[in-house]
């Protein structure tokens, strides 16, 4: 019997229209709901899952396989890092309480104003755009130090999605748990966050791009990542040069009174 599609009315011959991608035409049932729950409200369906497990496991050849084609079975690496900091930054601010934390560790030192609290309030809301945005600008610094290594700009951004969701992942997994037990502590919890990073990051960067770059050698491994480290922190001042100039520049033309909210009150 043939099948015709419910869109442009071909024949199917297989699940998929050939002619304009429609799916076979299947009855709405209790299956079906059950996978647009999956899908639209969790995001648990079977490609993230199996993203997940496979970036646990090797990261680097997870993304190595995406980028040569393997793709089928596997979560849009943009779309996964987007719900990963998603649920990372509904656990560490509405779980373990971050924002207060900081909120709180300002008030103490005097630091409390209007720009730091505006500051916060919008890494907290925004928290998964920020991440993401960061993502391009970072795969200009891969693409510098791996340039003889044969990829070009756009795949180090899905490159970078996929280290930034194997971060997220270990961050979750290893690092939120023993925040949770300090989380009343304010000094604590922003030390252990920022030292996490540190010591993390460095960590996941070696262990992702050996993975990706499995014929190269340990050593070349770590002596890009110098390198790398060197480039993001250049960048990371230049950042907050421009964010400063910029912050002067607006609080020039707002007015006299807009200066306070950068210059914390005196002790």
């Amino acid at each position: 019997m043939e099948h015709y599609c419910s869109n442009c009315n071909e024949v199917i011959i297989a699940n998929f229209c050939s002619h304009c991608g429609q799916k076979k035409y299947k009855r709405i049932d209790k299956k079906y709901i059950w996978e647009e729950v999956q899908y639209s409200v969790l995001h648990t369906n079977k490609g993230f899952l199996y993203s997940v497990k496979k970036i646990i496991k090797n990261p680097g050849k997870t993304a190595r396989e995406f980028i040569d084609g393997k793709r089928v079975n596997h979560y849009k690496p943009i779309l996964l890092v987007f719900v990963l900091s998603g649920i990372s930054s509904f656990i560490s601010y509405k779980v373990i309480g971050l924002k207060e934390a900081m909120s709180e560790m300002y008030s103490q030192e005097n630091m409390n104003s209007q720009f730091m609290n505006d500051y916060i309030s919008f890494v907290s809301s925004y928290n998964s755009l920020v991440m993401l945005l960061f993502i391009p600008l970072i795969a200009i610094i891969t693409k510098i130090t791996f340039r003889k290594w044969g990829h070009n700009y756009y795949e180090h951004i899905i490159m970078n999605a996929y280290v930034l969701s194997f971060y997220t992942l270990l961050t979750m997994v290893i690092v939120f748990p023993a925040m949770y037990f300090i989380k009343y502590n304010p000094e604590a919890l922003m030390s252990l966050s920022i030292l996490s990073t540190l010591v993390l990051m460095p960590i996941v960067l070696v262990w992702f791009y050996k993975g990706f770059y499995a014929e190269k050698s340990l050593k070349s491994i770590i002596g890009k990542m110098f390198l790398m480290l060197g480039l993001m922190i250049i960048g990371y001042i230049a950042l907050i040069i421009l964010g400063i100039i910029i912050g002067i520049l607006i609080a020039i033309l707002k007015g006299p009174e807009s200066i306070q909210y950068l210059i914390p009150p005196p002790k």
